[in-house]
């Protein structure tokens, strides 16, 4: 394997102040002044679709929007028939975001494409290996229009569920009206899936969405896996009656009754090894200030490193609604609307992005994603691979979110590497 990679380490240092640059510049893209928002299908997607493909194009780049508004940037070795190793991440925000979450993935191998071609000159604008380049903007991982994440990766990724096509946004509009407004055509979607042997694999570089690297003071990690993934809406049935006339024996409140297993959901979870449940959402009906809540309803987002886990505490959660709702004299139920498996990264990525933050002498850590990412998708069809970044005081998905052009330097050095250490590799 190779040892270190043979460019000026100033060229590194410019790919890194230029990827803060475009950060900036996307961030000034937004449906909301004053606000970081792009969301799917919207004008500030096809905005930014646009920059990313002047991007690729600067660097020599083939580029197309797939069917799914995915942008797609690509280096041949030569035929236009090779498999590509994929980089990338996604350029849609939830609302108020902050600047590098996802974006500073796509980002980052765009550079890391430009490092790779100035230590092979000679192969001009193709790829430098076996294999070809591709890096990939996805176009909406944090599901934030229309509530369903991953719906880029998920279309690449041949996963795409028809049913999906009647989710509506805020304003009433389907998700099938939105592609055609913005141009693509809902019958075409399945041009956008790739097939496994058209892919080496897929690396991803991203911020940490948490403080473990900031915590131990490492600027970089291997990541292990992505965590499995539930989320239910539950409803708590209770009795709206007055709220001055009905003593504190006869009274059935959905409210405290959803409170109580709110805080039942944390004192569970921190009992737990990697296991994180949030409840996000919360409302009270018929809401008046006068009337005992009748009905609540409430949101459960539970995480876990294995699925056996995740599932044996949802298990518990639901014993103990059960406890709690039956000595408050109250109903409840739940609906899941989403499920998602723990997707692990291929021990062959995760070996060479060790090898390529390299360097020191203790290995660099290895921690697993409590966050989702559009590796999961990806994981349906090929090899997944992910480099942390980090994240001063682990903040994210708000305007504080940070990294520095230290780490974001570091990391374009350790996926350049990692990649001329898969190429390396036999076979």
């Amino acid at each position: 394997m190779r040892t270190r990679l043979e460019v000026n380490p100033e060229l590194v240092a410019v790919a890194a102040r230029r990827v803060m640059q475009r950060c900036e510049e996307l961030a000034r893209v937004t449906a909301t002044p004053g606000h970081i928002e792009r969301v799917y299908l919207s004008p500030e997607h096809a905005r930014v679709n646009r920059l990313a493909a002047e991007w690729m194009r600067e660097i020599g780049m083939s580029t197309r929007q797939d069917a799914a508004g995915n942008q797609i940037g690509r280096l041949d070795p030569g035929s236009g028939t090779a498999p590509a190793l994929m980089i990338g991440s996604h350029l849609d925000t939830v609302p108020d975001a902050g600047r590098f979450d996802g974006i500073v993935g796509v980002l980052m191998g765009l550079e890391v494409a430009r490092l790779l071609r100035s230590i092979h000159p000679d192969e001009g604008a193709q790829s430098p290996f076996a294999f070809a380049l591709e890096v990939v903007a996805f176009s909406d991982e944090e599901g934030t229009r229309f509530g369903k994440a991953l719906l880029g990766s998920s279309a690449v990724a041949g996963t795409w569920n028809d049913e999906w096509w009647a989710l509506t946004d805020a304003d009433g509009v389907t998700l099938r009206q939105a592609f055609l407004e913005f141009g693509l055509d809902p019958a075409r979607i399945g041009e956008a899936a790739r097939r496994p042997d058209e892919l080496v694999g897929y690396l991803e570089a991203h911020i940490e969405q948490g403080p473990e690297l900031d915590r131990r003071d490492e600027a970089l990690a291997v990541v292990s896996s992505i965590a499995s993934a539930r989320r239910f809406q539950l409803v708590v049935e209770g009795e709206a009656r007055h709220a001055g006339g009905t003593p504190y024996d006869m009274r059935h409140d959905a409210l405290l009754g959803a409170s109580e297993a709110a805080l039942a959901v944390e004192r569970i979870c921190r009992g737990e090894h990697h296991i994180i449940g949030t409840v996000g959402q919360l409302e009270a009906f018929p809401g008046a200030v006068n009337i005992v809540p009748g009905e609540a309803r409430f949101s459960l987002d539970l995480r876990g490193e294995f699925d056996g886990e995740r599932d044996r505490v949802w298990d518990a959660i639901a014993l103990e609604l059960d406890g709690i709702m039956g000595r408050r004299g109250l109903r409840w139920q739940s609906r899941e609307v989403h499920d998602a498996a723990a997707v692990f990264c291929a021990p062959l990525l995760q070996d060479v992005i060790r090898a390529g933050i390299g360097s020191g002498s203790e290995p660099p850590p290895t921690i697993f994603s409590r966050a989702g990412h559009d590796a999961m998708a990806l994981g349906a069809i090929t090899d997944v691979g992910m480099l942390f970044l980090r994240n001063p005081d682990g903040i994210s998905h708000h305007p504080d979110e940070a990294v520095s052009t230290a780490d974001v330097a570091a990391g374009i050095r350790a996926l350049a590497e990692s990649i001329l250490h898969l190429a390396a590799e036999p076979g």
